[in-house]
């Protein structure tokens, strides 16, 4: 019944910017962190940047300075602005959520992903 919609991948340039936004929905209580992961081909998922609502924030060395992850607890969505992306950025993003439902179950559930390209 928790669901998780991610949004704003697409193909860039190097040094370009981009915006990813996911949007939680459902039977939820509580969101207790939100975060991003990434996946490209022939590799392992990475924690790519999480928050807590309380705003608390982590990230992977790999994207400090130039990723920001930020969130709005009313509308149950947490966004990734990316700057300066590089060519390594290249991946499957996933949004993933900590969340208490109606029921007082508290689970993580992952969204689809979007395809984020960074190329010349």
């Amino acid at each position: 019944q928790v669901q998780l919609v991610e949004s704003g991948g697409g193909l860039v340039q190097p040094g370009g910017s981009l915006r990813l936004s996911c949007a939680a929905s459902g039977s939820i209580t509580a969101i207790y962190v939100m975060g991003w992961y990434r996946q490209a081909p022939g590799k392992q998922r990475e924690l790519v940047a999480t928050i807590t609502n309380g705003g608390s924030t982590n990230y992977a060395d790999s994207v400090k300075g130039r990723f920001t992850i930020t969130g709005d607890n009313a509308k149950n969505t947490v966004y990734l602005q990316m700057n300066s992306l590089k060519p390594e950025d290249t991946a499957v993003y996933s949004c993933n959520a900590i969340v208490q439902t109606f029921r007082g179950v508290r689970s993580a559930y992952w969204g689809q992903g979007t395809q984020v390209t960074v190329s010349s």
